[in-house]
């Protein structure tokens, strides 16, 4: 069954604008199988962040998954046969300073219409953290559901500062946040709250503190070059490879994986 899957290799973990249901297709007989699967696509997370989002989704169903859930699952198999030496290149030499991209897939879950929220922060070009997960509650907006991503951003990025600190490298700029919505940004840079942005108040009043203190700026960012849009939905192979490149995500010949033994059921 892997040597079928090894001739079957894709370029990109999910399809485009593919939404997996809770309700759809049969439910697997077997499914202790759909969990090892989806976890141990966890555990590679750690290093493969191009598949964050994807096994984010998958693992949505672990209660009662469906054969379309496996066959996604079975996507993001063939896709790392298909890159099983990419991993992140960390240069050396780089300049230790902070910079953090933040998104989010709005009301992208069918089943709940809660958005995802994605950030990744680099120090100098390498890329060191990152996160995809689902918002705790529904955004009616995007302005919304982008401003809690970026909350969330803030919060690791006051905690990255707290352990470079410690670390004896202290960063004497504020860390740049690009975000590419201009309303979310417009909130953050402004003291003055209105009504419709009360219920978002807490969130507003983390990011302005950050703001204020100078711990982070607010640059604008095109949506064509948000490097966190590969963590908050899936993609076109060609947008695709553009992100997992900025991302310093590399093929090396060199690169030593240890070894796939994968045991794949119809």
């Amino acid at each position: 069954m892997l040597n079928t899957f090894c001739s079957n290799t894709v370029d990109t973990p999910m399809e485009v604008n593919v939404k997996l249901r809770w309700d759809e297709d049969e439910l697997l007989q077997d499914r202790t199988f759909y969990r090892k699967l989806v976890g141990s696509r966890i555990y590679l997370t750690i290093t493969r962040p191009d598949i964050s989002c994807v096994v984010h989704i998958v693992s949505k169903f672990m209660q009662n998954p469906r054969h379309l859930h496996l066959s996604a699952v079975q996507r993001i198999i063939r896709y790392l046969l298909a890159t099983s030496k990419r991993g992140l290149f960390f240069p050396r030499g780089a300049a230790i300073k902070l910079r953090a991209y933040s998104d989010a897939d709005w009301a992208g879950c069918p089943n709940t219409r809660k958005s995802t929220t994605g950030w990744c922060m680099f120090l100098g070009d390498a890329l060191i953290s990152w996160k995809c997960k689902k918002q705790e509650s529904i955004s009616k907006s995007s302005t919304k559901a982008e401003y809690r991503s970026m909350s969330a951003a803030c919060s690791e990025i006051i905690w990255l500062w707290g352990l470079l600190s410690e670390l004896g490298y202290s960063q004497p700029h504020p860390t740049p946040l690009h975000a590419d919505n201009t309303s979310a940004i417009q909130i953050a840079a402004n003291p003055v709250y209105h009504e419709r942005t009360k219920h978002i108040e807490v969130d507003c009043h983390s990011i302005r503190e950050a703001y204020d203190r100078k711990i982070i700026t607010l640059p604008h960012v095109s949506t064509s070059v948000q490097l966190a849009d590969i963590l908050a939905k899936s993609m076109t192979h060609q947008r695709h490879n553009f992100l997992i490149s900025k991302l310093m995500l590399v093929d090396l010949p060199a690169l030593i994986w240890g070894g796939m033994s994968i045991e794949l059921k119809a």
